[in-house]
């Protein structure tokens, strides 16, 4: 070792110790997670204070979020404009109409004359006469009392719908004297126009009702006893409103094509 190495100063660095930055960013994670559930907590506390028709639509979305869950959520009543009948949800209606019904003051006099039923076209609602008539007079076209109510209570709900109507008239086998210049025919007719008149000046809009037929006694309640009173009714049908309409129809009208025979090529002359 050399002389001149005894005297160089010895420098030690020493590192001072630091916090660590942001701690990883983990805080920001705990951070958002609190904030998520704070914001979850307030929703429900808000579901809670509001109407049943909200908290429907909200769990309407949560079960089929890609659209039709405003259709399944909505409610008929109140808010009719945004209810869509399909074959999901005309079980729906008719439990809704159900309620609306019940409201009438006659209610328990005419609810064993009111059948409703989901058939291939639609809601049927059907309401049949008793003996003594129950919606109309016997042999006549003119609407009683009962009757006129109940099927304003049905247009104040049917009319809120986007959905098209049918309404027929339908009689029993009793025939009229063969003179008679009025028939079956005529009564189950004027009796299907007699309630769209009630309807339409009640809430149903004049281009809902797509058509009014009189099937007289070719549709029987109950071909069993034709001359059965509760063969005599009138049939409000609610038509379905398909998804797809326009596509079914194009699918539809390419099957028929499919089906149609080649023409057959001309010979050679």
């Amino acid at each position: 070792m050399q002389a001149g190495d005894k005297t160089r100063p010895i420098i030690i660095l020493k590192k001072k110790g630091g916090h660590g930055g942001h701690h990883g960013g983990a805080w920001k994670v705990a951070y958002a997670d609190f904030v998520t559930a704070m914001m979850a907590l307030f929703i429900v506390l808000w579901l809670l204070n509001t109407s049943k028709q909200v908290q429907d639509a909200v769990g309407g979305y949560f079960k089929d979020p890609t659209g039709t869950s405003k259709k399944v959520g909505s409610n008929m009543l109140g808010a009719g404009e945004n209810f869509l009948v399909t074959r999901d949800n005309m079980p729906k209606l008719k439990e809704q109409l159900q309620q609306a019904m019940q409201q009438m003051a006659d209610f328990e006099k005419l609810k064993n004359h009111i059948d409703m039923t989901v058939t291939t076209e639609g809601l049927r609602i059907e309401l049949s006469e008793a003996e003594s008539g129950t919606f109309f007079d016997n042999g006549s076209a003119q609407l009683n009392e009962d009757g006129a109510a109940l099927l304003v209570t049905l247009a104040g709900e049917l009319g809120k719908l986007p959905n098209k109507l049918s309404i027929e008239g339908h009689t029993d086998s009793r025939p009229y004297a063969p003179s008679a210049s009025y028939g079956n025919w005529e009564l189950s007719a004027d009796r299907g126009n007699a309630a769209r008149r009630v309807m339409q000046a009640n809430g149903i809009r004049p281009d809902q009702v797509s058509q009014v037929r009189g099937f007289a006694d070719q549709r029987l309640r109950t071909p069993e006893t034709p001359l059965d009173p509760s063969n005599r009714r009138i049939s409000v049908i609610v038509q379905y409103i398909l998804k797809n309409a326009e596509e079914e129809t194009r699918s539809n009208n390419s099957a028929a094509e499919k089906n149609v025979p080649p023409k057959p090529e001309k010979k050679p002359e």
